[in-house]
């Protein structure tokens, strides 16, 4: 949304960082020196708050886009890029303003292009058309494909064949074509016979066609309907075009009348670094908000966009070889899917074991069928019984794949006939979906006013109080979009949260919370190599997309069935698609698609001011923005890590090593004696210092589960699995593997009156109690070549573990427990380990009936100002 002036970046008295845009009259270039030029833009540092003056000028409006240098550049396409936008307009325009279907296939139909393709006797498709018997609705789609440019998703046979190196409109296709008509003009025999022979020869469809254009007539009414915001296929188009445009400056002006919204609606414009509270300093109000988040744990949903293709994990089935979306990612022993679940209800228990009530809450999913994201998902949540929730807690809704272009003229790219590559559209596509789909209704009858959003690659997004204080926040003070970031590291891919300030030409000041996506930064100068270009990097905090959202005020900006349905959207031209074409060749092309950015929606929510306001401009906002340790906000296992690689970011193998990280944080501060996580690097050679899981219902509130640990040592080399929320850890040294299993880590499963499985917190949960304990044995073999550790396949030499079935209950005190054991406690009995003759000696006993659902013992959760305190009980 800030391309369209020149940047001017600098230090002021109240923002820490900014950049500042001075509107120009179709001109992108201020001679400001101290920064290179890494694009059309220029960029300056000051120390002051000097700000760029006014111009009654309006500047030409650039929409988002992102562009990559490629190994080769095809040959430029035979049509005028900006005459066809133009031409797309206009019918778009037209087609708007018919009702009916007949009305709007009457229109079309006097489309130069559509006219060519279906009349033409060369166009092996007309042929078989008559056969397919089409209802209209498909028909008008099939048109508005041509009319889009793109009939060569309907080529067939010797249509197909096109050079590696060469577009739909190369030179080898019109020579084809040529060929083609020479052809018809012949029978069989060699003679000159107009039409007679092979023109009149018939077309039959294979099966495999067929079923492939019953797939395309789907994508194109997904397309069609999820698009009609923006005009559908032709809207979708257009759209493409306008962000290529922009991506190709040498080759198409952009000074021309026809570019929509050609002006800005700003005569100023500046970035800041936006300020918010730092919940790893502000101790005191990061607790409140962390309670107001429990408190109003019943008036929030949870939506998780799982959409993605995640081709960068390179996840494949080891039994059938077909790709895995990232949901499906095992992560320290589970899929990250079941990481999120588990997360959410290491809440619902917390606010269970503070208020004494039940508390389940509706998840939304969006999925995709790319790598058979929806059906693997819904298969999952079947599988584990939809985690003790009820089927009818959840929402599963997918989203529409988009097609792929060609990033040299903006041509569909595709395997084979009518078969274009397609892919999900991106995140952002979540809320006209939700919104299409009836999620925020749903969400409605559960009684929810907001929800939080958390992408499934992030690991460690619930950790401590992140999640809770930022929806507490939203919903106390009852705002429209919340932000939790943090620290961002320079290079990495992801974008920066910033505050905008702007100036309309009507005289009004506009402020609010906004991001720029990593994509973009090309276009504001902000690129890698650059000592200033690293330095304005790190100065902005990381977009994590962790949001909490007011649901009705985001379903008023997406029902508005306009362009604001479809928040950020950018054209991502970074990456090469790779796919495989009918012969199984492998290729790699210069392209990408249309994509939405969900964290955007934010450029919905500006307040408005009548003066500049030079103070606490963030009082004043509908959006907000919270801050903490980044290794507490985000670690993602986006990618996979390359053999023997030393930069883990984003890697599941980075997520484990900021896991460990966060773990050592925790017990420190329990007075227990851990090792320190030394840098990446160290990890390439020798792997992680130890391994420490610990279930978030042992908090998740970090001042919880403190309360529940203290004193002892964990020497390096060890390693500590601890599955069970009621847990007490006393002057514990373990040197070696200790594991502690539960099947009710947090309640027990029953029947409800609907039939359904759920979960029943607190009740006949497992439980744990160590006390003066020694854990010593050989533990993980550290040497063993298939390791995993992200994965928790490790080879164990030794191990001391402790599983409890049901409500079963494990004490030990003033032991020693030396070597390889494995402690089985049935359910409704308590197996206790103290000093014996030959080292231990074990008791089983039964737990009394009175005591079968509450426990022999439990910890009390009571509220103190704004904090919680923790309180042992013998029952």
């Amino acid at each position: 949304m800030a391309a369209q002036a020149n940047p001017v970046l600098h230090h002021n008295h109240h923002f820490p960082f900014s950049l500042t845009f001075k509107t120009l009259h179709f001109s992108l270039s201020l001679p400001i020196p101290s920064l290179s030029l890494t694009s059309s833009s220029s960029f300056s540092l000051s120390s002051s708050s000097s700000y760029a003056s006014s111009s009654s000028s309006r500047s030409l409006h650039l929409p988002r886009v992102s562009t990559a240098p490629v190994d080769y550049a095809p040959p430029a396409p035979d049509y005028d890029l900006q005459q066809e936008i133009l031409r797309l307009r206009g019918l778009c325009t037209k087609l708007s303003k018919r009702k009916s279907i007949k009305e709007k296939l009457k229109l079309i139909d006097h489309d130069s292009r559509v006219r060519r393709f279906f009349n033409s006797r060369r166009n092996w498709f007309s042929r078989v058309l008559p056969q397919l018997n089409l209802d209209p609705y498909d028909c008008f789609l099939l048109k508005c494909l041509v009319a889009a440019g793109q009939e060569h998703v309907l080529s067939l046979g010797i249509e197909s064949v096109e050079s590696e190196f060469e577009t739909a409109r190369g030179v080898v296709k019109h020579a084809l074509y040529s060929l083609v008509e020479v052809i018809e003009k012949f029978d069989v025999n060699g003679n000159g016979g107009g039409n007679e022979g092979f023109g009149k020869e018939e077309i039959v469809l294979e099966k495999e066609e067929l079923r492939d254009l019953k797939k395309l007539f789907v994508n194109l009414r997904e397309i069609e309907k999820f698009y009609d915001c923006i005009g559908g296929i032709i809207g979708y188009q257009i759209k493409v075009l306008e962000l290529l445009a922009c991506s190709k400056p040498e080759r198409y002006s952009m000074n021309w009348s026809g570019q929509k919204n050609q002006a800005m609606d700003s005569e100023f414009l500046e970035i800041h670094a936006p300020n918010g509270p730092d919940l790893s300093q502000n101790i005191e109000y990061a607790s409140q908000a962390a309670l107001w988040g429990i408190e109003g744990l019943p008036e929030l949903g949870e939506i998780y966009p799982l959409g993605g293709s995640a081709d960068r994990l390179g996840l494949v089935d080891p039994d059938t070889g077909e790709c895995l979306p990232a949901a499906m990612l095992s992560y320290c022993g589970r899929t990250l899917l079941e990481g999120l679940i588990r997360d959410l209800q290491a809440r619902e228990f917390l606010y269970n074991k503070i208020y004494g009530k039940q508390c389940i809450t509706p998840v939304a999913i969006m999925t995709s069928s790319a790598k058979n994201n929806h059906k693997r998902i819904v298969s999952l949540c079947e599988r584990f019984g939809w985690f003790g929730r009820g089927r009818s807690n959840f929402q599963l809704f997918e989203q529409p794949l988009v097609p792929a272009i060609s990033s040299d003229d903006g041509l569909w790219l595709v395997t084979k006939s009518f078969a274009p590559i397609c892919k999900p559209g991106g995140h952002g596509v979540i809320w006209k979906l939700a919104h299409d789909k009836g999620i925020f209704k749903w969400f409605y009858d559960h009684g929810r006013k907001g929800a939080t959003v958390r992408q499934v690659s992030n690991v460690v997004a619930a950790t401590d109080l992140t999640l809770l204080a930022l929806s507490g926040i939203g919903l106390r003070q009852k705002k429209k979009l919340g932000f939790a970031s943090c620290k961002r590291i320079a290079g990495a891919t992801e974008g920066m949260n910033v505050l905008i300030e702007r100036k309309n030409l009507d005289g009004m000041w506009e402020y609010g919370l906004s991001c720029i996506e990593y994509t973009e930064f090309e276009k504001y100068g902000i690129t890698e190599g650059s000592r200033s270009s690293v330095s304005l990097q790190e100065s902005f905090p990381a977009n994590t997309n962790i949001l909490y959202v007011d649901l009705r005020a985001v379903e008023k900006v997406v029902s508005t069935n306009s362009e604001k349905s479809l928040p950020g959207m950018v054209l991502n031209l970074k990456k090469p698609v790779a796919y495989f074409d009918q012969f199984g060749r492998k290729h790699s092309v210069s392209g990408g698609r249309l994509e939405c950015t969900m964290q955007n929606i934010a450029d919905s929510f500006f307040n408005t001011s009548s003066s500049r306001c030079y103070n606490d401009v963030e009082d004043i906002l509908e959006t907000f923005i919270v801050y903490n340790e980044r290794r507490r906000v985000t670690s993602s296992a986006k990618k996979t890590r390359k053999h023997a690689s030393v930069p883990l970011h984003q890697t599941p193998d980075g997520a484990l090593l900021d896991t460990l990280r966060n773990a050592h944080d925790l017990l420190s501060l329990c007075n227990i004696e851990v090792p320190v996580v030394e840098s990446n690097d160290k990890y390439v050679d020798s792997g992680p210092p130890y391994l420490i899981l610990l279930h978030p219902a042992l908090g998740p509130l970090w001042e919880v589960a403190r309360q529940k640990f203290s004193g002892g040592s964990i020497s390096r080399g060890s390693e500590l699995q601890v599955e069970v929320a009621e847990f007490l850890w006393r002057n514990v040294q373990l040197d070696g593997s200790l594991i502690v299993l539960s099947e009710n880590v947090m309640g027990s499963l029953k029947i409800d009156e609907n039939g359904e499985s759920l979960i029943h917190y607190g009740q006949r949960c497992g439980r744990c109690k160590l006390e003066n304990v020694n854990v010593l044995n050989k533990g993980i073999d550290w040497n063993a070549e298939n390791n995993i550790y992200w994965k928790l396949e490790v080879q164990r030499y030794e191990e001391c573990k402790i599983i409890l079935h049901g409500n079963a209950e494990f004490e030990a005190t003033n032991v020693v427990l030396q070597g390889n054991h494995v402690f089985e406690v049935p359910d409704g009995y308590k197996l206790k380990i103290a000093p014996g003759t030959s080292g231990f000696e074990a008791q089983l006993d039964p737990i009394e009936l009175d005591k079968q659902d509450t426990g022999s013992w439990c910890w009390n959760y009571k509220i103190e100002g704004s904090h919680i305190k923790l309180e042992y009980v013998e029952l």
